[in-house]
């Protein structure tokens, strides 16, 4: 059976254009990626031009409104010390501060109280970053205190009111 001419796949190699997303890991291999990415370069219709769009860049520029829930320990950590290793932290590493931000902690509660989670969360803050409180629950590792996420419903209010602040958003 021969490929229908209207398969992707099955056009020419000159005259598709290709897209390969290259994942790179901490491995020492990493080291190979500059000629690796620049033989990809070689295939004809591969990416080359700078008006080609950059995801968390586009991302930045479509949303109303950056809402992260939950954010976790880990994640608030690098957002805190301006690490961008991943998507998410990219895009907010390059979030248009004009625009509202707002985050939702989740974590255990001995992660919660530990005074660097304080000093992370307060650095957010300084930002511009609007925090919407996690809660006092039994968490699902059967500890108790704050570190539950807020409820949902609490999350939304909270949106509809920065949209409605920023936007003239009608709240329903």
């Amino acid at each position: 059976m021969e490929p229908k001419a209207s398969c992707p796949a099955a056009a020419p190699l000159m005259e598709r254009k290709f897209h390969v997303l290259v994942g790179v890991t901490g491995s020492v291999a990493a080291l190979k990626l500059p000629l690796l990415v620049s033989k990809l370069l070689d295939i004809p219709g591969m990416w080359k031009s700078r008006s080609d769009p950059v995801l968390h860049i586009d991302l930045r520029r479509w949303a109303d409104l950056l809402l992260v829930a939950p954010l976790d320990a880990n994640t608030l950590g690098k957002v805190a010390s301006g690490i961008c290793d991943n998507l998410l932290t990219c895009v907010i590493r390059a979030w248009d501060r004009s625009k509202p931000l707002l985050f939702c902690p989740a974590m255990n509660t001995a992660m919660w109280e530990h005074p660097i989670t304080a000093q992370q969360v307060d650095q957010l803050k300084a930002f511009g970053y609007v925090e919407i409180p996690c809660v006092a629950k039994k968490l699902v590792c059967g500890d108790e205190g704050l570190g539950a996420m807020a409820e949902v419903g609490t999350i939304m209010d909270k949106v509809k009111e920065v949209l409605f602040q920023h936007s003239g958003f009608q709240q329903s």
